[in-house]
Order: C-alpha cells, then sequence, then structure tokens
C-alpha cells in the first residue's frame, strides 16, 4: 500500500549503488599516483589532484553527457544565404574544451621547464579524459602539431605562441585577434583511406613554391578531424609530390578560407566532437616542411597523437573500472554484495590488471618522449629513448586500443540491465572504445609500422628488449615469453603474416616487465599467469583462482575525498 499522501508509491527504491560524486579521479587512482612518480613527474601530483577534483564534479557528472546528447550542428549558410560553414556547439563543450586548454593538455611539454612534462601531462590528460573523450581530439591535435611546425621556423614562430597559448576563444576570428589557436587535420580521401599517397588534392604554387611559400589547395578531405578549428595540417600534391601544408580558417585579412564543409559525420560514438567531409576550392595555405616530404612532416604529429591514443585507452577503461567497482560494491543479489562473490571478484580484478597494465604502459610511453626530446635537443639522433618511443608508440597503440571496446563491454556487463540503459553513461563509453584503434593508424597499420621501424633501425628492437629485460629471472612466465618472442623474429618471410602476434607479444612482454617491476605482488603475479603463462581465458574472469582478487581490487577502487 503507498504512504498517506503519496497512493501512487509502490515501493522504496533500495539495492542501488547511490551517485559517485565528490571523487578526485587523480588522486584515487592509485596506479597512476605510483606510475606519475616513478616516471619523473611527482612535482605535478598536487596540480593533477586539484584537475582530479574538479573532474569529478560537473565536467564527469554533467558537462560530459550534456556534450553527448547535443551533438555539434553544421551551419553551412547563415539567414542570408551566406555561405559560413560554421559548427554549432552545446555549451558544456565550450567548458571541457576551455577546462583542456587552461589546464595546459594541449601545451604542458612545449612551455614547461619542469621535468618530464610529457609525463606530467599524460597524468593530467588521463585524468581529464575520464569527464569524455571528444574533446581530447583538438586537444591532442593542437598538443600535437608543434613538432611538424618546428620542421618549417617560420611558420613555428608565427603559430607556436597561438596554439600553446592557455585560453580559449571558440569565435572564427582571425587568430591574432584571439591570441590562441585550436588546431584540426584533414589526411585521408575518399579513394585512398591510410594510403595518402593515393590523394588526389592539388596544391598550386602562387609565389614560387617551396616551404613557407603560398599555394592554393583544390580538392577533398574524406575525414577531417575538428573542422570547427583554427588552423590546420592538410596533405595535397604539389609538383614535387605529396606535400604538408598549413591551412588557416581565416585568412590574414579577415576572410573566411575557401574550406567548404560538406557534412558532419554521424559516427558510432566520439559523438560531442565533429568530424567533417570537406572541400578546398582554391583554399590558401602555406607549405609546411619540404616539398614532396608531406608524410615525414605530418608523421611529427601523428605519432603525438598516437600517444595520446594510448592515454586515452588508459583513461578509458579507468572510467569503467571504477563504475564497475562502484557498482558491485553497493549491489546485493543472492545474499552478498556483488563485490564480494568470487566469480565477480574474478571479473573485477581482471578489469583492473588490464587497466594498471595500460595505465602503467602509457606512462613509460610519455617518459619515453620526454627522454627522446632531451636528447634531441642535445643534437643526438637515433638514441636508445627515440628508439624504444618510435617502437614502443607502435606496438603500445596497437595493443591498448585493441582492448579497450571488451573492457568496456566487460564492464559494462558488470552493471547489468543498469549498464546497458544511456544514463549510466557506459553506452557512451562502450561507443567510444573502437575509435582509439580506427584512428591514427588501424590494428594492421600499426603492427606494419612495428615492422616498419624494425627494417629502418634494426637495433631498436635490442632496446626494446633491454627494456623489457629489466625485469629478468623475476617471473618464470615472463621469462618464458621474452624467450618465445625472440624466437618469433627467426622467419623472415612469414613476419608480415604473423604481425598482429608479434606485436601483442610484445606489448604483453612489455607490460608484464612494467608490472613486475613495479606493482605488487599480486598484480604481477596474476598479470603474468594469465597473459603469458597461459592460466587465463579468452574473456575476462578467467584469472587463475589462487589470485589475490582483493588485493589487486583494492588499489583501484574510487575513493571519495
Amino acid at each position: 500500500m503507498g504512504e498517506a499522501g503519496a497512493p501512487w508509491r509502490t515501493h522504496t527504491v533500495a539495492n542501488q549503488p547511490p551517485p559517485l560524486e565528490g571523487v578526485d579521479v587523480f588522486a584515487s587512482n592509485l596506479p597512476l599516483v605510483e606510475a606519475t612518480e616513478r616516471e619523473g613527474a611527482g612535482w605535478v601530483r598536487e596540480r593533477a589532484s586539484q584537475l582530479g577534483l574538479f573532474v569529478g564534479g560537473a565536467p564527469q557528472q554533467q558537462w560530459g553527457r550534456e556534450a553527448n546528447e547535443n551533438k555539434p550542428v553544421l551551419r553551412t549558410f547563415d539567414r542570408y544565404g551566406n555561405r559560413i560553414d560554421e559548427v554549432e556547439f552545446h555549451p558544456a563543450w565550450h567548458k571541457l574544451m576551455r577546462m583542456g586548454v587552461e589546464h595546459e593538455l594541449h601545451s604542458l611539454p612545449w612551455t614547461s621547464e619542469e621535468p618530464y612534462a610529457h609525463t606530467a601531462r599524460a597524468a593530467l590528460y588521463m585524468t581529464a579524459m575520464q569527464a569524455e573523450a571528444g574533446f581530447a581530439c583538438p586537444i591532442t591535435m593542437t598538443f600535437a602539431v608543434v613538432p611538424a611546425l618546428r620542421a618549417t621556423p617560420e611558420l613555428a614562430a608565427e603559430w607556436e605562441p597561438l596554439v600553446t597559448a592557455n585560453t580559449y576563444d571558440p569565435r572564427l576570428i582571425p587568430v591574432a585577434e584571439k591570441g590562441s589557436a585550436i588546431t584540426g587535420m584533414a589526411m585521408t580521401e575518399k579513394q585512398g583511406g591510410s594510403d595518402v599517397r593515393a590523394n588526389t588534392t592539388v596544391a598550386r604554387a602562387l609565389n614560387g613554391g617551396g616551404g613557407g611559400a603560398e599555394y592554393e589547395l583544390t580538392g577533398h578531405k574524406w575525414f577531417c578531424s575538428a573542422p570547427m578549428s583554427d588552423m590546420f595540417l592538410v596533405l595535397a600534391q604539389a609538383d614535387e609530390g605529396l606535400s604538408c601544408f598549413l591551412l588557416p580558417r581565416i585568412l590574414p585579412d579577415g576572410a573566411r578560407n575557401a574550406f567548404h564543409i560538406q557534412r558532419l559525420k554521424d559516427k558510432l560514438g566520439n559523438r560531442s566532437n565533429a568530424s567533417s567531409e570537406i572541400e578546398l576550392h582554391g583554399a590558401w595555405a602555406r607549405m609546411l616542411g619540404e616539398p614532396g616530404r608531406g608524410v615525414p612532416t605530418i608523421i611529427e604529429m601523428v605519432g603525438h597523437t598516437r600517444l595520446d591514443c594510448v592515454i586515452g585507452s588508459a583513461a578509458g577503461m579507468r572510467v569503467g573500472v571504477v563504475a564497475a567497482l562502484h557498482h558491485t560494491a553497493h549491489r546485493e543479489a543472492f545474499g552478498k554484495t556483488l563485490i564480494d562473490q568470487p566469480l565477480m571478484r574474478n571479473v573485477l580484478a581482471d578489469l583492473c590488471l588490464e587497466s594498471e597494465a595500460t595505465t602503467a604502459l602509457a606512462m613509460r610511453l610519455a617518459r619515453a618522449y620526454d627522454e627522446a626530446d632531451a636528447d634531441a635537443q642535445a643534437g643526438e639522433d637515433q638514441t636508445d629513448a627515440q628508439l624504444f618511443k618510435r617502437l614502443a608508440t607502435a606496438v603500445g597503440k596497437y595493443w591498448t586500443c585493441k582492448r579497450a571496446p571488451n573492457h568496456a563491454y566487460e564492464a559494462m556487463e558488470c552493471l547489468g540491465g543498469n549498464g546497458y540503459v544511456e544514463e549510466s553513461g557506459m553506452p557512451r563509453l562502450y561507443r567510444e572504445a573502437p575509435l582509439a584503434s580506427i584512428w591514427e593508424g588501424s590494428g594492421n597499420v600499426m603492427s606494419l609500422d612495428v615492422l616498419r621501424a624494425l627494417t629502418r633501425s634494426p637495433r631498436s628492437l635490442e632496446v626494446f628488449l633491454a627494456e623489457v629485460e629489466q625485469a629478468a629471472g623475476a617471473d618464470a612466465h615472463l621469462d618464458a615469453r621474452v624467450s618465445a618472442l625472440k624466437d618469433q623474429f627467426s622467419d623472415p618471410s612469414t613476419l608480415e603474416t604473423r604481425a598482429r602476434r608479434v606485436v601483442e607479444s610484445m606489448a604483453l612482454c612489455l607490460q608484464g616487465s612494467l608490472l613486475v617491476r613495479n606493482a605488487p605482488p599480486a598484480v604481477a603475479d596474476a598479470f603474468c599467469a594469465s597473459r603469458l603463462g597461459g592460466d587465463g581465458g579468452l574473456e575476462y574472469g578467467t584469472l587463475p583462482a589462487g589470485s589475490y582478487f582483493e588485493g589487486i581490487i583494492a588499489r583501484s577502487r574510487p575513493i571519495p575525498a
């Protein structure tokens, strides 16, 4: 019977988890905190914790949801018929972008004088992405454009202060007026996709041509990321071959460039962010780098976006782990809290293992970028750090991004039917999970990139194995798998066919080594037994029965501040 004054009430809501609020999403992520210290960026802890507490509030509770529920809208013309090609966003999107820029997620390694600034940024970026992944796309491209800009010093002098500024202004006005810029990218075309050398967009020199010179671009791009940006790197065919160009949305005289947005992509996930198809009708641009060297120039940008794919996968896994742990800690079934049931403990611990291993790999990779940059600034080339960075980026992107979708699904299943509804946030996480594996190099592209790196610099395998073998003798499963990995290179004639298996082994050995050296025995032992020793199944929740589930889970429990 309903209560007095509420005859419509049939029941009291019970056995549902309370809202997870007031969490510092950095400080409560113990594997990330430890990795930040371990990889040299302990100085950022207080700053990351301040960001973590902020992200755990409105950004995670409200802004991410609102930005996805109110997708960007293309406004091709104004009310008078003038072509404007503007993308309209919900205010929540701009709040997320402002958060990212003001916390220097796009600029810290290029502006900070503190040590291991890439590592520090990785900690901040992984924390902020737990609010929403979509806004991280333009943040990443703005961060990643700087190394490519430096291929032409005069363009770097003009644009680097703008793309590293810590103010956000979404208006389409000359960048000189607002003092900041967001960056996008436009590489692929309908007929080529990842094979950008098949591009047909044409670049016509206006004043003699060459690096820094002016060109007109005519053609199309099938995928243009973040078309609302102030500036783009674009690939087009010059007389000398495929070249890279810097294309501004607003021309120096304040007019709009001949950059026309045909439509926005209707995507599986990443809905808060705009991706588009564009046409260039004699758009004004300047060559970045040398003529005919478009791929080597833009690859400097691509490498840094691939780093962020690894960091982003770690962020997504952390979101899934937190949701699963929080729900199961407050939900009772069959007489026990879910988190206390043996089989659920196995699933949760397995999810925690994957999340921690991905976090460890992402942070070690970020340190490699710091060390490689330091070597480059010292005038050194092909150092161990640079070789490790090149190879481990491709290995890490392949594996961590491949693991993300099933991890998101399994975390969703921990919530049962509650996880399948939009309000839980889990469907958004699940839809987002495949993106990082597709963007900036799909699985096959990354596997072949590993082989390409090994061919160009054979010593890079030696450097990679030296990193892994720092844990030699500490775990029999790891030692055996490393030995088997070396054998996988013995038959070059089938190496390309086996590339995915080889890269998977490289990633698992690297993760196992990092955990054996740095994680508690409960984590390292369970990871090596299940991932390297064969004592685990194809799905999550198949760890050996003797694993210390409680200890593994405890490291990842979300704790309100």
